[in-house]
């Protein structure tokens, strides 16, 4: 009989649809990969959009130790923002279609090294972010970003090739955006712009990395203003994302924030961690460092 003392209670957090998944095995390769030495473990589905955050925040007032999100970036973030500033330590299942948090910071997507990775509970701290008080972990954005975002949400086929053909659907009629930018350092920028992404991490997802240089320990998002590029540049334009090489681009301008502030013309959609939120005129970006403990390589 294994021996319950000094073991950490481990619950995994699971949205058995994350990435279009159904019916996989997960929960046996959960029990077999688990270290039942280390952990107590326990595993949680999700019914219904929110039902993760839920779950988290009660977690959180438990004191459980390890809580694990198997899903998606929008399941991360509602893991993950119910336990900013807590001792939980957050962990990642990877299962969702781009993916961007747990490839920046080089997390198996296979899910049974995903669990070795949680057995060794090797752990830091990172940083996390705000968007009108509105938590997010890897990225939030404005503009077109946040336009495919509410369209991916909408399609009922995930995958790459769902998030480029909307894309390809979208880009020439959608028109920029204008967008007045303050930054804590008393900058401000007036622009009309394509897209705006707020990183924390490097990646979109799809291991396509918007802000190559992106730390999640910086104290800093990393604010990309992005001009639309005419449509012969659009190859040009992802080969840089893939290369994680797009800071070199004439239209992308990369600028470090610990916090600003943007006026937009209406109440546009943002792109919160891959979920579309409809959010005010008015947006208050703020950093929160080191503010949240997750497992990593």
């Amino acid at each position: 009989m294994i021996s319950t003392i000094n073991k950490k209670k481990i619950v995994f957090i699971v949205n058995p649809i994350s990435g279009g998944r159904r019916g996989t095995n997960l929960s046996s390769i959960i029990n077999n990969g688990i270290d039942k030495n280390k952990f107590d473990f326990k595993i949680q589905l999700t019914e219904y959009a929110g039902h993760a955050s839920k779950i988290s925040k009660q977690l959180v007032e438990e004191k459980t130790d390890i809580i694990v999100a198997v899903g998606g970036d929008g399941t991360i973030n509602e893991v993950a923002s119910q336990m900013i500033g807590s001792n939980s330590i957050l962990g990642i299942i990877p299962r969702g279609s781009g993916n961007g948090l747990a490839r920046h910071l080089g997390i198996p997507r296979l899910a049974s090294k995903a669990i070795d990775l949680i057995n060794t509970t090797n752990t830091t701290k990172i940083d996390t972010a705000t968007i009108n008080d509105l938590p997010f972990i890897s990225i939030a954005g404005l503009g077109f970003d946040a336009h495919v975002a509410k369209l991916f949400a909408g399609s009922k086929r995930r995958g790459f090739l769902t998030y480029f053909k909307i894309i390809a659907e979208n880009y020439h009629e959608y028109k920029p955006k204008k967008y007045i930018l303050n930054f804590d350092s008393g900058k401000t920028i007036e622009t009309k712009a394509f897209f705006i992404s707020f990183a924390n991490s490097n990646q979109f997802g799809f291991n396509t990395s918007i802000a190559p240089n992106a730390k999640l320990n910086d104290g800093k998002l990393d604010i990309c203003i992005v001009k639309k590029p005419f449509l012969v540049e659009i190859p040009l334009i992802a080969n840089l994302l893939l290369l994680r090489k797009i800071n070199l681009s004439p239209h992308v301008e990369i600028i470090p924030a610990s916090s600003l502030k943007i006026q937009q013309t209406k109440n546009f959609v943002a792109n919160v961690d891959g979920e579309a939120i409809k959010l005010g005129k008015e947006l208050n970006i703020q950093v929160k460092p080191l503010s949240l403990n997750i497992i990593i390589p």
